[in-house]
């Protein structure tokens, strides 16, 4: 099985880890292992713990690394990193690596589900297992449906486009990919459909949804920051503004000091900083990467250090 996937960022965000040879390491989001392939090539007689939750990723990282003593690599949700960890006896970590959102071997394997390109099931499970794309649709009431595509998609026309959703349903159960897109297509204005494909935001928005992936996100910083020991660093990848403003703001309230209010004569919350950022500034992709990859358009990278 290939699991194709251009990592984005790659050296950036290695090179961002700071890696020390003999460190503990966590690629949370493994994928097809490009990140975590270059991880390993850094490490001597230190460990590369490699996670993901799509069982086509862990059997593509299995084959990859079988041979790598340095290599372990555990099936489950970057979420529950702590607890993964924890029950495998890993203490403090020195580095994580988290690449968010969907990985090109989704996006481009039509019967996964993720893309509007290809007629396939109504799926976008990342995990291969639990409520699909295509429940949502046939079973959330008009409001939820609404404030998903809102929300998630930060789609302009998300109330006709639930609307649309809703009455067609009523003719039948909508099943495809395809069959979502055309419906999306007739319920947004003939300018939308210029600008793109319509269905773009409302795909991203049920994704995000039916993958839990704001809150997985929310969960897993916290956990991994937790993990991480003195001088230990997280990295993470985003690719649309939901994602990163979630990372802006979790960076900063742990690199934030003194709460109390300026006109205080002495502080008395007590809080200090427990991290500090690497770059002040989100990294990019350069143009070079840009034209080979043209996902990488949208990529942001953040680094920050515990302290």
């Amino acid at each position: 099985m290939e699991f194709s996937h251009i990592s984005v960022l790659l050296k950036e965000s290695v090179e961002g880890l700071n890696i020390k040879e003999n460190g503990i390491y966590v690629d949370g989001t493994a994928g097809g292992g490009g990140h975590s392939g270059e991880i390993l090539k850094r490490l001597t007689t230190g460990k590369l713990i490699s996670i993901d939750r799509d069982p086509d990723a862990i059997t593509v990282l299995t084959q990859k690394f079988k041979n790598n003593e340095n290599s372990i690599i555990i099936k489950g949700n970057y979420a529950d990193i702590k607890e993964l960890l924890q029950q495998r006896g890993v203490g403090r970590l020195d580095g994580v690596l988290l690449d968010i959102g969907v990985s090109s071997h989704q996006l481009d394997t039509p019967e996964r589900g993720f893309s509007f390109h290809e007629d396939a099931p109504l799926d976008m499970r990342m995990s291969q297992s639990g409520t699909s794309a295509k429940d949502l649709v046939n079973t959330l009431p008009y409001e939820e449906l609404r404030r998903i595509i809102s929300s998630y998609g930060e789609e302009k026309y998300a109330s006709s486009i639930a609307s649309g959703i809703v009455s067609s349903r009523e003719n039948g159960e909508i099943s495809t990919t395809l069959e979502l897109a055309e419906i999306i297509k007739n319920n947004v204005p003939q300018k939308v459909r210029r600008d793109g494909h319509p269905a773009r935001k409302t795909f991203q928005a049920l994704r995000i949804a039916v993958n839990d992936e704001l809150g997985a996100l929310e969960r897993g910083l916290d956990g991994a920051f937790e993990m991480l020991g003195k001088g230990g660093r997280l990295a993470v990848i985003t690719f649309h503004s939901l994602e990163d403003r979630i990372v802006k703001q979790k960076m900063a309230s742990w690199c934030q000091g003194c709460t109390c209010p300026k006109d205080f004569p002495i502080c008395v919350c007590g809080n200090t900083p427990k991290a500090e950022l690497i770059n002040k500034k989100p990294i990019c992709a350069n143009e070079t990467e840009i034209s080979s990859n043209p996902r990488a358009r949208s990529a942001k990278l953040r680094i920050c250090e515990k302290i």
